[in-house]
Protein backbone atom coordinates (compact mmCIF):
# COMPACT_ATOMS: atom_id res chain seq x y z
CA UNK A 1 0.00 0.00 0.00
CA UNK A 2 1.42 3.39 -1.01
CA UNK A 3 2.13 6.18 1.47
CA UNK A 4 -0.81 8.27 0.19
CA UNK A 5 -3.22 5.38 0.54
CA UNK A 6 -1.98 4.79 4.08
CA UNK A 7 -2.39 8.48 4.90
CA UNK A 8 -5.92 8.51 3.46
CA UNK A 9 -6.79 5.43 5.51
CA UNK A 10 -5.32 6.79 8.75
CA UNK A 11 -6.88 10.25 8.43
CA UNK A 12 -10.28 8.60 7.94
CA UNK A 13 -9.67 6.31 10.90
CA UNK A 14 -8.60 9.23 13.10
CA UNK A 15 -11.45 11.38 11.76
CA UNK A 16 -9.26 14.18 10.42
CA UNK A 17 -11.00 15.18 7.17
CA UNK A 18 -9.34 18.60 6.88
CA UNK A 19 -5.89 17.08 7.28
CA UNK A 20 -6.81 14.52 4.60
CA UNK A 21 -7.85 17.27 2.20
CA UNK A 22 -4.88 19.56 2.78
CA UNK A 23 -1.80 17.45 3.49
CA UNK A 24 -0.83 17.24 -0.21
CA UNK A 25 -1.07 20.98 -0.94
CA UNK A 26 0.63 21.87 2.34
CA UNK A 27 3.38 19.35 1.59
CA UNK A 28 4.07 21.05 -1.75
CA UNK A 29 4.07 24.44 -0.05
CA UNK A 30 6.46 23.19 2.63
CA UNK A 31 8.78 21.81 -0.03
CA UNK A 32 8.73 25.07 -2.02
CA UNK A 33 9.55 27.14 1.07
CA UNK A 34 11.99 24.63 2.52
CA UNK A 35 10.02 24.38 5.77
CA UNK A 36 11.05 22.14 8.63
CA UNK A 37 9.04 18.98 9.30
CA UNK A 38 7.79 20.54 12.52
CA UNK A 39 6.45 23.59 10.66
CA UNK A 40 4.66 21.38 8.15
CA UNK A 41 3.14 19.31 10.95
CA UNK A 42 2.08 22.49 12.79
CA UNK A 43 0.38 23.86 9.66
CA UNK A 44 -1.53 20.60 9.22
CA UNK A 45 -2.70 20.46 12.83
CA UNK A 46 -3.69 24.14 12.84
CA UNK A 47 -5.84 23.62 9.74
CA UNK A 48 -7.54 20.61 11.35
CA UNK A 49 -8.07 22.47 14.63
CA UNK A 50 -9.57 25.55 12.93
CA UNK A 51 -11.90 23.38 10.89
CA UNK A 52 -13.10 21.54 13.99
CA UNK A 53 -13.70 24.79 15.87
CA UNK A 54 -15.75 26.17 12.98
CA UNK A 55 -17.78 22.96 12.73
CA UNK A 56 -18.48 23.12 16.46
CA UNK A 57 -19.62 26.75 16.14
CA UNK A 58 -21.98 25.81 13.34
CA UNK A 59 -23.41 22.95 15.43
CA UNK A 60 -23.93 25.29 18.39
CA UNK A 61 -25.63 27.84 16.14
CA UNK A 62 -27.98 25.19 14.79
CA UNK A 63 -28.66 23.88 18.30
CA UNK A 64 -29.51 27.41 19.54
CA UNK A 65 -32.47 27.57 17.11
CA UNK A 66 -32.41 31.33 16.60
CA UNK A 67 -35.49 32.35 14.57
CA UNK A 68 -33.41 34.85 12.60
CA UNK A 69 -29.75 35.82 12.43
CA UNK A 70 -29.15 39.16 14.14
CA UNK A 71 -25.81 40.62 15.17
CA UNK A 72 -24.85 43.45 17.50
CA UNK A 73 -23.08 45.10 14.56
CA UNK A 74 -26.36 45.52 12.69
CA UNK A 75 -28.16 47.18 15.62
CA UNK A 76 -28.30 50.98 15.21
CA UNK A 77 -27.50 52.23 18.71
CA UNK A 78 -28.04 55.82 17.58
CA UNK A 79 -31.79 55.09 17.46
CA UNK A 80 -31.79 54.07 21.13
CA UNK A 81 -29.81 56.69 23.10
CA UNK A 82 -30.66 54.98 26.42
CA UNK A 83 -28.26 52.13 25.52
CA UNK A 84 -24.50 52.22 25.99
CA UNK A 85 -22.87 50.59 22.97
CA UNK A 86 -19.54 50.14 24.77
CA UNK A 87 -21.27 48.19 27.50
CA UNK A 88 -22.56 45.74 24.88
CA UNK A 89 -19.08 45.32 23.45
CA UNK A 90 -17.98 44.35 26.96
CA UNK A 91 -20.92 41.95 27.39
CA UNK A 92 -20.06 40.37 24.03
CA UNK A 93 -16.79 39.08 25.52
CA UNK A 94 -18.85 36.65 27.62
CA UNK A 95 -17.67 37.49 31.12
CA UNK A 96 -21.28 37.68 32.34
CA UNK A 97 -21.79 34.04 31.31
CA UNK A 98 -18.62 32.95 33.09
CA UNK A 99 -19.92 34.70 36.22
CA UNK A 100 -23.41 33.13 35.82
CA UNK A 101 -25.01 36.59 35.52
CA UNK A 102 -28.24 37.52 33.71
CA UNK A 103 -29.22 40.13 31.13
CA UNK A 104 -32.71 41.63 30.98
CA UNK A 105 -34.10 43.84 28.22
CA UNK A 106 -37.21 45.85 29.14
CA UNK A 107 -39.05 48.03 26.66
CA UNK A 108 -41.96 48.60 24.33
CA UNK A 109 -42.63 46.42 21.33
CA UNK A 110 -40.38 47.12 18.37
CA UNK A 111 -37.48 48.61 20.29
CA UNK A 112 -35.03 45.87 19.28
CA UNK A 113 -35.00 43.72 22.42
CA UNK A 114 -35.02 40.43 20.50
CA UNK A 115 -32.39 41.74 18.08
CA UNK A 116 -30.01 42.52 20.94
CA UNK A 117 -30.76 39.26 22.76
CA UNK A 118 -30.08 37.18 19.63
CA UNK A 119 -26.99 39.23 18.79
CA UNK A 120 -25.63 38.66 22.26
CA UNK A 121 -26.47 34.95 22.02
CA UNK A 122 -24.58 34.63 18.74
CA UNK A 123 -21.58 36.36 20.32
CA UNK A 124 -21.66 33.81 23.14
CA UNK A 125 -21.58 30.98 20.62
CA UNK A 126 -18.60 32.60 18.91
CA UNK A 127 -16.93 32.62 22.33
CA UNK A 128 -17.44 28.88 22.74
CA UNK A 129 -20.55 28.87 24.95
CA UNK A 130 -23.71 26.87 24.38
CA UNK A 131 -26.86 28.98 23.94
CA UNK A 132 -30.55 28.22 23.41
CA UNK A 133 -33.32 30.53 22.21
CA UNK A 134 -36.99 30.05 23.07
CA UNK A 135 -40.03 32.27 23.52
CA UNK A 136 -41.61 32.43 26.97
CA UNK A 137 -44.86 30.89 25.72
CA UNK A 138 -43.00 27.98 24.05
CA UNK A 139 -41.01 27.41 27.22
CA UNK A 140 -44.14 27.29 29.36
CA UNK A 141 -45.74 24.80 26.94
CA UNK A 142 -42.65 22.59 27.18
CA UNK A 143 -42.66 22.86 30.98
CA UNK A 144 -46.34 21.94 31.20
CA UNK A 145 -45.77 18.92 28.97
CA UNK A 146 -42.81 17.78 31.07
CA UNK A 147 -44.89 18.31 34.23
CA UNK A 148 -47.72 16.15 32.89
CA UNK A 149 -45.26 13.45 31.87
CA UNK A 150 -43.40 13.73 35.21
CA UNK A 151 -40.15 14.62 33.41
CA UNK A 152 -39.42 18.06 34.93
CA UNK A 153 -36.17 16.91 36.53
CA UNK A 154 -34.85 15.52 33.25
CA UNK A 155 -35.89 18.68 31.41
CA UNK A 156 -34.13 20.87 33.98
CA UNK A 157 -30.90 18.88 33.58
CA UNK A 158 -31.16 19.11 29.79
CA UNK A 159 -31.55 22.89 29.85
CA UNK A 160 -28.74 23.35 32.38
CA UNK A 161 -26.36 22.03 29.70
CA UNK A 162 -26.75 25.42 28.02
CA UNK A 163 -24.51 28.16 29.38
CA UNK A 164 -27.10 30.78 28.50
CA UNK A 165 -30.82 30.48 27.74
CA UNK A 166 -32.54 33.32 25.88
CA UNK A 167 -36.22 33.62 26.82
CA UNK A 168 -37.95 36.03 24.46
CA UNK A 169 -41.26 37.91 24.76
CA UNK A 170 -41.92 37.41 28.46
CA UNK A 171 -45.24 39.09 29.21
CA UNK A 172 -46.74 38.98 25.73
CA UNK A 173 -48.85 35.91 26.47
CA UNK A 174 -50.51 35.29 29.89
CA UNK A 175 -49.83 32.00 31.69
CA UNK A 176 -51.99 29.68 33.71
CA UNK A 177 -51.26 29.45 37.45
CA UNK A 178 -49.43 26.15 36.93
CA UNK A 179 -47.51 27.55 33.97
CA UNK A 180 -46.39 30.58 35.99
CA UNK A 181 -45.25 28.38 38.88
CA UNK A 182 -43.29 26.11 36.54
CA UNK A 183 -41.62 29.10 34.88
CA UNK A 184 -40.70 30.43 38.32
CA UNK A 185 -39.11 27.07 39.13
CA UNK A 186 -37.26 27.03 35.81
CA UNK A 187 -35.78 30.49 36.35
CA UNK A 188 -34.94 29.68 39.98
CA UNK A 189 -33.17 26.45 38.96
CA UNK A 190 -30.67 28.48 36.91
CA UNK A 191 -29.93 30.96 39.70
CA UNK A 192 -26.14 31.20 40.10
CA UNK A 193 -25.81 28.03 38.01
CA UNK A 194 -26.20 29.37 34.46
CA UNK A 195 -27.14 32.61 32.70
CA UNK A 196 -30.44 33.89 31.36
CA UNK A 197 -31.15 36.57 28.78
CA UNK A 198 -34.75 37.81 29.04
CA UNK A 199 -36.75 40.22 26.90
CA UNK A 200 -39.99 41.65 28.22
CA UNK A 201 -42.46 44.45 27.53
CA UNK A 202 -43.43 44.61 31.21
CA UNK A 203 -41.87 46.79 33.87
CA UNK A 204 -40.91 44.91 37.03
CA UNK A 205 -43.87 46.43 38.86
CA UNK A 206 -46.17 44.68 36.34
CA UNK A 207 -44.71 41.19 36.73
CA UNK A 208 -47.23 40.31 39.44
CA UNK A 209 -49.95 40.40 36.77
CA UNK A 210 -47.98 37.77 34.88
CA UNK A 211 -47.09 35.42 37.74
CA UNK A 212 -50.20 36.10 39.81
CA UNK A 213 -48.59 35.99 43.23
CA UNK A 214 -46.81 38.93 44.86
CA UNK A 215 -44.50 36.87 47.07
CA UNK A 216 -43.49 34.54 44.23
CA UNK A 217 -42.90 37.49 41.91
CA UNK A 218 -40.79 39.30 44.52
CA UNK A 219 -38.73 36.14 45.11
CA UNK A 220 -38.24 35.66 41.38
CA UNK A 221 -37.16 39.27 40.78
CA UNK A 222 -34.79 39.02 43.72
CA UNK A 223 -33.05 36.04 42.09
CA UNK A 224 -33.11 37.35 38.51
CA UNK A 225 -31.81 40.83 39.32
CA UNK A 226 -29.28 39.83 41.97
CA UNK A 227 -26.46 39.59 39.44
CA UNK A 228 -27.95 41.15 36.38
CA UNK A 229 -27.37 43.65 33.58
CA UNK A 230 -30.66 45.50 33.07
CA UNK A 231 -31.26 47.53 29.91
CA UNK A 232 -34.23 49.84 29.44
CA UNK A 233 -35.21 50.41 25.82
CA UNK A 234 -37.36 53.52 25.88
CA UNK A 235 -38.81 55.67 23.14
CA UNK A 236 -40.22 55.19 19.69
CA UNK A 237 -40.33 51.81 18.01
CA UNK A 238 -36.91 50.90 16.61
CA UNK A 239 -38.54 48.92 13.79
CA UNK A 240 -40.89 51.81 12.95
CA UNK A 241 -38.02 54.29 12.71
CA UNK A 242 -35.97 51.93 10.54
CA UNK A 243 -38.98 51.43 8.26
CA UNK A 244 -39.49 55.18 7.92
CA UNK A 245 -35.80 55.68 7.12
CA UNK A 246 -35.96 53.03 4.38
CA UNK A 247 -39.00 54.74 2.88
CA UNK A 248 -37.27 58.12 2.96
CA UNK A 249 -34.13 56.70 1.35
CA UNK A 250 -36.13 54.93 -1.38
CA UNK A 251 -38.03 58.18 -2.03
CA UNK A 252 -34.76 60.08 -2.43
CA UNK A 253 -33.53 57.43 -4.83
Amino acid sequence: MTTELLLDHLTRQLRMPTLARQYRSLAREAEEHNLRYEDYLLALLEAESQSREENQRQRRLKQARFPVSKTLDTYDFSLMPSLNRNHFLTLAKGEFVRKKENVIFLGNSGTGKSHLAIGLGIEMIQNGFKAKFITASELVEELLMAYEEQKLSAMEKRWLKFDVVIVDELGYVPFSKTGAELLFQFFSSRYERASLILTTNLEFSEWTSLFGDEKMTAALLDRLTHRCHIHLLNGESYRFRQSMERKENSGQG
